[in-house]
C-alpha cells in the first residue's frame, strides 16, 4: 500500500513538472515570437465586430478596393505590402487582417467559412458603406464567393489569386480531422504542438516551399511578419489552425460560382500545384470567369511578382 502510495505521489510530481516545463516553454516560445512588436504600425484603424476587434488599413482614394490575405494563423495583410501604395493612387485601398491573424483578435472559437462570409459582409456595410471591388487570396476567395451569393449588393468586381481548389473547398469534418482539432485545442501538449508546427524554421519552410516558386525571393522582414503574427496572444492562432485542420472552414461553393453574375479574374502562379486544373474546374463550372497564369510564382504572386499581378489588376478594375 506504501508503495503505491509513494508510486502515484511519483508520477504525479513528474506530471507535474513536465506540464510545467511545457508552460514555460510555450511562454517563452510565444514571448520571443513577438517581442520586435513589428506587425503594429501608426496608421491602425479597428473595426469592432460581434466576435473581436478587426484590424484595417485605408490609403488612398478614389474607387474602394478591398485587400484580404489568405487565411492560415502565419497569414496577415503584410502579404499586400508590395502593392497598396501602387493601388492606392487609384483606390481607396482597404486592408484587413481577417479575425484570427495579424493585429486582429484571436476569439477561442470554431472558425468556420460562414463566419468570414459574415465578418466580410459586416465590414463592407459598416465601415467601406459601398459596393467594393475585392483582390483576395487563397482560401479568402471562397468567402468572397458565398458573400456575393448571400447579399448581391456590396460587391462588385473579384479577383481571385490562387483560390483554393474546389475538391478542397468540398471537405468536410469527419473523425480524424476532429480527433486533430481536439489536439490542438487541448491547454498544454495543442499549445506545444501548434508552436512546433509555427516555429520560424517551418515558416522559412513554407517560403521556400509553399510560398515562393524562387527561394532566393524570400523576403526575412515577412517571414519575421508572419512568424510574430502566428504567436500573438500567447499563441490562440492555433483555434484558427484547429478549425482549419478540422475541416470547419471549408465550403462547397459551387452553386454559388454558378449563380453570381460578378465579373471575376482569377491569378494563378504557374508554379503553384494543380494550377492549370484548377482554373480549367471554375472556368468550367462559370465560363464568364476570365484568368491569368503568372510566369514564374507560385501561392504568393503578389510578393515574388508584383508587376505581373499590378499589371493584370489595373487592366481588370479599369474596364
Amino acid at each position: 500500500m506504501k508503495k503505491n502510495v509513494q508510486r502515484l505521489l511519483t508520477i504525479s510530481i513528474l506530471t507535474s513538472m513536465t506540464g510545467a516545463g511545457i508552460f514555460a516553454v510555450n511562454k517563452l516560445i510565444n514571448a520571443s515570437a513577438v517581442i520586435r512588436n513589428a506587425l503594429h504600425n501608426k496608421s491602425q484603424y479597428f473595426y469592432d465586430w460581434k466576435f473581436g476587434r478587426i484590424h484595417y488599413t485605408i490609403e488612398g482614394s478614389g474607387s474602394p478596393l478591398l485587400l484580404l490575405h489568405d487565411l492560415s494563423p502565419v497569414s496577415n495583410s503584410a502579404e499586400w505590402k508590395s502593392l497598396k501604395k501602387h493601388l492606392a493612387k487609384d483606390h481607396t485601398v482597404y486592408c484587413m487582417d481577417l479575425l484570427g491573424c495579424g493585429c486582429s483578435d484571436r476569439p477561442k472559437i470554431t472558425y468556420t467559412n460562414f463566419l468570414y462570409v459574415q465578418l466580410i459582409t459586416d465590414f463592407i456595410k459598416s465601415v467601406i458603406k459601398q459596393p467594393t471591388d475585392v483582390i483576395t487570396s487563397g482560401l479568402s476567395g471562397s468567402f468572397v464567393v458565398m458573400a456575393c451569393k448571400n447579399d448581391t449588393s456590396i460587391i462588385r468586381r473579384i479577383m481571385m489569386i490562387n483560390p483554393e481548389d474546389l475538391a478542397v473547398l468540398n471537405q468536410i469534418p469527419d473523425r480524424r480531422s476532429k480527433a486533430s482539432k481536439f489536439l490542438l485545442e487541448l491547454p498544454l501538449i495543442g499549445t506545444l504542438v501548434y508552436n512546433i508546427l509555427n516555429s520560424r524554421p517551418n515558416i522559412d519552410l513554407a517560403f521556400t516551399e509553399k510560398y515562393l516558386h524562387n527561394p532566393f525571393h524570400v523576403d526575412t522582414e515577412l517571414e519575421d511578419l508572419y512568424y510574430e503574427s502566428a504567436h500573438l496572444e500567447n499563441g490562440a492562432g492555433k483555434y484558427l489552425l484547429a478549425s482549419i485542420t478540422g475541416k470547419y472552414i471549408y465550403c462547397n461553393i459551387t452553386r454559388a460560382l454558378k449563380t453570381i453574375d460578378n465579373s471575376i479574374y482569377i491569378l494563378q502562379g504557374d508554379s503553384e500545384p494543380r494550377a492549370r486544373e484548377s482554373v480549367a474546374l471554375y472556368t468550367s463550372i462559370n465560363p464568364a470567369i476570365e484568368s491569368e497564369i503568372i510566369k514564374n510564382a507560385k501561392h504568393l504572386p503578389q510578393i515574388e511578382s508584383p508587376e505581373q499581378v499590378l499589371e493584370a489588376v489595373n487592366i481588370f478594375f479599369a474596364s
